[in-house]
C-alpha cells in the first residue's frame, strides 16, 4: 500500500508510545485515523494534540481483551470514515515473573491483551477489509521476544511468540486467496515506553506484589527496566513501520542486533542444544 494519502488508518495502544509515534507518522503522511486506548484521559490528549496538526482523527476507548470493544472500535470507525485500510494491532503490556511465579490472572492479562486482543481484531475488521477489494494493510505488534525467550517473561514470549505465528499464517491465508490485504509484524527490541509500567492499567488486587517473587526475577525486571530507559525512539519505530507498509515487507526488525539473535536461535534449534542465553 504505497500511497497512504486519505486513506484510514485504525491503531490500538495509540495513546503513547508505539502507538502514538505510528498516529503521528500516519498523520504526517495525510491518513485519516481512528485512535483505541485503554486509558480515556491519554488518549483524548493524542488526539487533541493531533487535531492541531489538522490532522482528522478521532479516539475510541478500548479494552482489546474484550471482542465487545473491538466491535465497537470497527463500527465507529466503518461510520465515521467509511472504511479501514490499515490496521495497526499495537496494545500490549509485559511483566517479569519466571514461568512458575506467573499466575492464571497473570495469564489471562498479559494473553488477553498481547494475543486475544489481536485476534479479536483480525475476526471483526478483515471480513469488512475482504469486501472493499481495496489495497490495505496489518500490522501486528510483537517484539524480539516473539523471536527468542529470554528469562522471567514467559508469558511475555509465548503470547509474542504467537502473534508472529499468527501474523505467519495471515499472510499464507491472505496470499492463498490473492488477496489485495498486507501483513506485517513488527518485532522491535527496547524502545523507550512505558511498557514496564503496563501494570497502571490492571486491576490493583491483580497487580505483581515485587516482595513474592523470586531475587532472580527482580534481578531480571530491573535490567529490563534499565534496558527499556535506554531504548531507542518510539519515532524510530513508526518511521520503519511506515517504510514496511510501503514496500510490503512482512518482518519489521528495528534493532540490526535481532537477526544476530535469531540466527543464534536457529543454530540452536538445528545443532539440537539448548537455547542459548543472550545478553539482554
Amino acid at each position: 500500500m504505497q500511497e497512504l494519502k486519505a486513506k484510514v488508518a485504525v491503531i490500538t495502544g495509540a495513546a503513547e508510545g508505539i502507538g502514538k509515534a505510528i498516529a503521528v507518522a500516519a498523520a504526517a503522511e495525510g491518513m485519516r485515523l481512528v485512535l483505541a486506548d485503554i486509558s480515556d484521559t491519554l488518549l483524548n490528549n493524542t488526539v487533541q494534540e493531533l487535531r492541531q496538526t489538522g490532522a482528522e482523527v478521532i479516539g475510541v476507548v478500548t479494552d482489546v481483551a474484550k471482542e465487545s470493544d473491538i466491535q465497537t472500535l470497527a463500527d465507529q470507525a466503518y461510520a465515521q470514515f467509511g472504511q479501514v485500510h490499515l490496521l495497526v494491532n499495537n496494545a500490549g503490556v509485559a511483566f517479569a515473573k519466571s514461568a512458575w511465579e506467573t499466575t492464571a490472572k497473570d495469564w489471562e492479562w498479559i494473553m488477553g491483551i498481547n494475543l486475544y486482543g489481536i485476534t479479536h481484531a483480525l475476526r471483526i475488521f478483515i471480513p469488512r477489509m475482504l469486501a472493499s477489494n481495496e489495497p490495505c494493510h496489518i500490522v501486528n505488534t510483537a517484539s524480539v521476544a516473539g523471536l527468542i525467550a529470554e528469562p522471567a517473561l514467559a508469558a511475555y514470549n509465548v503470547s509474542k511468540f504467537g502473534v508472529v505465528a499468527l501474523s505467519e499464517s495471515l499472510h499464507h491465508d491472505l496470499s492463498l486467496r490473492k488477496s489485495t490485504i498486507g501483513v506485517s509484524v513488527l518485532c522491535p527490541s527496547w524502545v523507550k515506553t512505558r511498557i514496564t509500567d503496563a501494570e497502571r492499567h490492571r486491576k490493583t488486587e491483580d497487580r505483581i506484589q515485587t516482595d513474592q517473587l523470586e531475587k532472580v526475577s527482580l534481578k531480571t525486571g530491573a535490567a529490563i527496566h534499565k534496558a527499556v530507559e535506554a531504548g531507542i525512539s518510539p519515532q524510530q519505530v513508526a518511521d520503519d513501520v511506515i517504510a514496511a507498509i510501503k514496500t510490503n515487507t512482512f518482518y519489521i526488525l528495528t534493532h540490526p542486533e535481532t537477526k544476530a539473535a535469531v540466527s543464534i536461535r536457529c543454530e540452536d534449534i538445528l545443532q539440537g542444544r539448548p537455547p542459548t542465553l543472550l545478553p539482554i
